[in-house]
């Protein structure tokens, strides 16, 4: 299993060299190089090791005694004693408390896959945002070419005699406006790139490269709704915790079955000059065998009742996290809807205040009149792309959350 983590995460880690250009490889790269998930892969590692701990026999003991007053023998006088011991389980119960920490490191990796989904959605959110920014500013700027060039018509239509004043003084203004919407725009940057670049554990200087378009594809009804159960992490989790219990409960049946023991005892004995018999001073070997006796049985019934207890708990526990996806599910399949619908909307009002614009644009150049129309509408358009870069922004954060939600990875 190590083994196949580690190739996991070297795949995931794939593109981290050169400049990445998609989501995707800012993706292979948090997952390389976040620390968060770094700190869970450990800690799944860390319970790997309590594996070989749970199927270990106690360590054995060994005493030393020493006669200060020598113990007179038939055969001599007791100088000193040494004692080896070992105690055994009941049988199978290494068996059992190796299968429960097996259980719980299995249930911390498919924590470490949860932390590693929600990393990508949590990239993903900070992504999107960086490309709503870039359009905004965009389209600012073009906002400021645009009205610079309606100040210079104005000034010449009322050079010309066929506009006032007071057309130009608005242009002046929208103006002024724009640029100072630039300049916050670009402003909001360093926020946003900092949250982007600390994801993936890198300076905050970096550049974050974000594509240039979003396109809102149509998704299947229902689209992914079958695996929102079937694999996810967090459901996956409580599975493996309450057969850890179960297992736990026959750990503690077994735990209440006698331990058993076996030594042996080592007595140096000395010569005896007033005795002269053929075994005067012969050391004595003593083979033993102990038993524990666990008549005390409320601990082990409270241990077995615990492990029922949790049993019940992460039954719960599942049925609860079961009934939050399918509500979350429902929750972001209704705001991709929204949004999806919203993009169409804006993409046919822009379409509409385009035409109207060159419309109006061309009446004012032939009569000098209405030029708060033609800036009027030039602000409706604008609002409008804003709008839809923002909706845009806001349909790939859920469909990212959707993701999330249905455990895709990438």
């Amino acid at each position: 299993m190590k083994k196949h983590i580690s190739t996991l995460i070297a795949t995931l880690g794939f593109v981290v060299l050169s400049q990445a250009q998609t989501l995707d490889d800012y993706l292979s790269i948090a997952a390389e190089n976040n620390p968060g998930l770094q700190a869970n892969y450990k800690t799944f590692e860390a319970s790997l090791q309590s594996v070989a701990q749970a199927g270990s026999l106690p360590d054995p003991t060994l005493s030393f005694g020493y006669f200060i007053s020598p113990v007179e023998t038939r055969v001599g006088p007791q100088r000193a004693r040494f004692s080896l011991a070992q105690r055994f389980p009941w049988f199978g119960t290494l068996k059992a408390q190796k299968g429960v920490v097996t259980l719980l490191a299995e249930a911390k990796y498919q924590e470490f896959l949860d932390a590693r989904n929600r990393l990508f959605y949590e990239v993903s959110a900070a992504y999107y945002p960086l490309y709503e920014l870039q359009r905004l500013i965009a389209l600012e700027e073009e906002n400021v070419r645009i009205l610079s060039s309606y100040k210079d018509i104005a000034t010449v239509q009322f050079k010309n005699g066929k506009g006032a004043m007071v057309d130009v003084l608005r242009a002046d203004m929208r103006l002024n406006d724009a640029k100072t919407n630039v300049s916050i725009l670009h402003q909001k940057k360093k926020p946003l790139t900092t949250r982007f670049n600390r994801l993936l554990n890198q300076p905050d200087s970096v550049a974050v490269r974000i594509q240039d378009t979003l396109v809102v594809n149509t998704l299947a009804d229902a689209y992914r709704r079958d695996t929102l159960l079937s694999s996810n992490p967090l459901l996956e989790v409580l599975d493996l915790q309450q057969k850890a219990s179960e297992a736990q409960e026959r750990v503690a049946v077994k735990q209440g079955w006698p331990t058993m023991g076996v030594g042996l005892d080592y007595v140096m004995v000395g010569e005896d000059p007033t005795i002269a018999t053929s075994d005067n001073g012969k050391d004595v070997f003593m083979p033993m065998i102990s038993m524990s006796l666990p008549i005390f049985r409320g601990k082990y019934k409270a241990a077995q009742k615990e492990a029922q207890l949790m049993q019940a708990s992460y039954a719960l526990q599942k049925e609860e996290i079961f009934n939050k996806l399918v509500t979350s599910y429902e929750g972001v399949w209704f705001e991709l809807q929204k949004q999806r619908e919203l993009v169409q909307l804006y993409e046919d009002q822009i379409q509409t205040s385009e035409q109207s614009l060159k419309l109006l644009f061309s009446a004012y150049s032939n009569s000098g009149k209405d030029f708060e129309e033609v800036l009027r509408m030039q602000q409706q358009l604008l609002k409008y792309q804003q709008l839809k870069a923002t909706t845009l922004s806001a349909y790939y954060i859920a469909l990212s959350e959707l993701d999330y939600i249905t455990t895709k990875t990438k």
